[in-house]
């Protein structure tokens, strides 16, 4: 038996809007027509998996279990019809980037310097991503590759380690740590640091928190309101600092200071990919970024 790739859009469209009525609009089918293709789909695995009520649909755990291998499949169908057709078109070969805010974009540069310097008929098209969207992606087979640094991979992702960076603090030029040449991370008990997502819902965060464990205390944390821009600009005009990749001294015009941490702390930079498609690109990318 052979799974139909469009009645498994129609079994997330549904699991997705709750509702079947919302799922039809949203893939401009008759409420019937998608009613019956769910059925029909159901009666092809054996066993139910949605139940149906006053308050709309409800995912069964089949249907839990069958949707996350349909993500993956549908993702792979679309890589390997894009693939086909740059094949048959004689296209140039595209990198497409996603990177969460954590990952820089003049990180990006460097990464892919080497890359572009060895093959040049690689062209990447680099695009910003949180989390969440970047998963998202990755999993729909639009990007080929996501880059970030503590994530965890959804279900059908492979994640790998590309390397580790150095760790920096950041703060705002008038702050009194920006007269200090480093800093060690036991002195900063008592700063609030600028975070991107909050403990316990961030890869990321929490594996800073867990640096600051390490060095003897318990970090106060603050979700910061500049999500999207550089890192570094977090800390431009507040009392918190910030972890950053960016190198040490000056930043942002001048309006940030970055300081080394002595001993030094890293973080990790990661790459996560659909590992059943092919993509030479990605495996050239993989093959020549070491940190």
């Amino acid at each position: 038996m052979r799974l139909d790739l469009n009645k498994l859009d129609h079994l997330i469209a549904v699991a997705e809007e709750g509702s079947v009525t919302r799922a039809a609009a949203r893939l401009h089918l008759s409420q019937q027509a998608l009613s019956t293709s769910i059925r029909v789909l159901e009666r092809e695995v054996g066993v139910p998996l949605l139940e149906r009520g006053t308050a709309g649909v409800t995912v069964l755990p089949a249907g839990a279990a069958l949707i996350e291998d349909a993500r993956v499949l549908n993702g792979m169908a679309r890589a390997a019809l894009r693939r086909a057709r740059q094949t048959g078109r004689g296209e140039t070969l595209t990198l497409r980037i996603g990177h969460t805010p954590a990952v820089t974009g003049d990180e990006l540069v460097t990464l892919l310097a080497p890359v572009t310097d060895a093959h040049p008929d690689v062209t990447p098209e680099i695009h910003q991503r949180y989390p969440s969207e970047l998963t998202a992606a990755l999993l729909a087979g639009d990007l080929d590759l996501g880059l970030c640094r503590g994530m965890a991979p959804a279900h059908g992702l492979t994640r790998t380690t590309l390397g580790h960076q150095r760790l920096h603090i950041a703060v705002a030029c008038d702050h009194p740590l920006a007269a200090r040449t480093s800093v060690a991370l036991p002195e900063l008990a008592q700063e609030s640091f600028l975070v991107w997502g909050d403990p316990g819902r961030s890869g990321y965060t929490d594996l800073l928190v867990d640096h600051c464990r390490d060095a003897g205390f318990e970090p106060e944390t603050a979700r910061t309101l500049r999500q999207g821009t550089p890192p570094v600009t977090a800390v431009i005009g507040t009392r918190h600092i910030a972890f950053v990749t960016t190198p040490p001294g000056p930043a942002a015009g001048g309006k940030a200071h970055v300081l080394p941490l002595e001993p030094p702390v890293h973080a990790p930079l990661r790459a996560l990919y659909l590992p059943q498609t092919t993509c030479p690109s990605r495996t050239t990318f993989l093959t020549h970024v070491r940190l």
